[in-house]
């Protein structure tokens, strides 16, 4: 009932959520002869990966102020990490996440194709889909950027400043075994962030760009 581990316990249902919307297709796919999804099964993956996805970019950011407040305001932790905050905070979220997902994924899948079916990739992922629409998607792709700055940009700089403090407290701990418990606590985290920004950075700041397709894929 901390709130560490009320945020871990959400973070969890999402990773478990990311792979079960994905990986039994994809296997399924690799197994036999038969590459094919429907468009309903398409659909559906589309908003699953679009939602998941920014509920997550929102969720490591909140895990970042909820490890500022642990490490630089140790004794007001508990008051300011209250239960009612920790519910607010992950409920706006799901909002955001699943909100972004309802604007970004029929506008994607509405897209003409020209009769075109074969997508180049493991997954309904939103940049492939666009890639194969048979018309101008310098809109779309723009609309993209700007949705992104909020879902992606905003939380990863205010992850970095976050941290920024959290290394300046971390410094100021005499102990060195302090130090390293701090340290630890923040480790596991900044990897997640690491590695899940990185790779939605890269895919997503450049949807429409067919030179990172072969990049993207092997980051998905």
């Amino acid at each position: 009932h901390t709130p560490m581990y009320f945020l871990l316990t959400h973070l969890s249902f999402l990773d478990l959520s990311f792979t079960t919307s994905s990986i039994p297709q994809l296997l399924y796919n690799l197994h036999g002869h038969d590459k094919t999804i429907s468009y309903t099964g398409c659909a559906i993956q589309l908003f699953l990966f679009l939602a998941l996805g920014g509920v997550e970019c929102l969720l490591l950011a909140i895990m970042a102020y909820d490890r500022f407040v642990a490490v630089c305001k140790p004794l007001h932790y508990m008051v300011v990490m209250n239960p009612r905050l920790c519910v607010s905070l992950v409920l706006v979220a799901w909002g955001c996440g699943v909100a972004n997902s309802l604007a970004m994924s029929p506008v994607t899948l509405h897209l003409p194709r020209c009769g075109h079916r074969s997508i180049d990739h493991f997954l309904c992922e939103m940049p492939t889909l666009i890639r194969m629409a048979c018309v101008n998607t310098a809109a779309i792709e723009g609309t993209i950027f700007v949705l992104a700055v909020g879902i992606v940009l905003s939380p990863l700089a205010f992850i970095l400043v976050s941290y920024g403090y959290i290394i300046r407290a971390v410094l100021q701990i005499h102990s060195a075994s302090g130090r390293h418990k701090a340290f630890n606590t923040c480790s596991s985290h900044l990897t997640v962030v690491s590695l899940f920004y990185g790779n939605i950075i890269y895919i997503y700041m450049q949807p429409g760009n067919s030179s990172s397709q072969d990049h993207g894929k092997f980051l998905t």
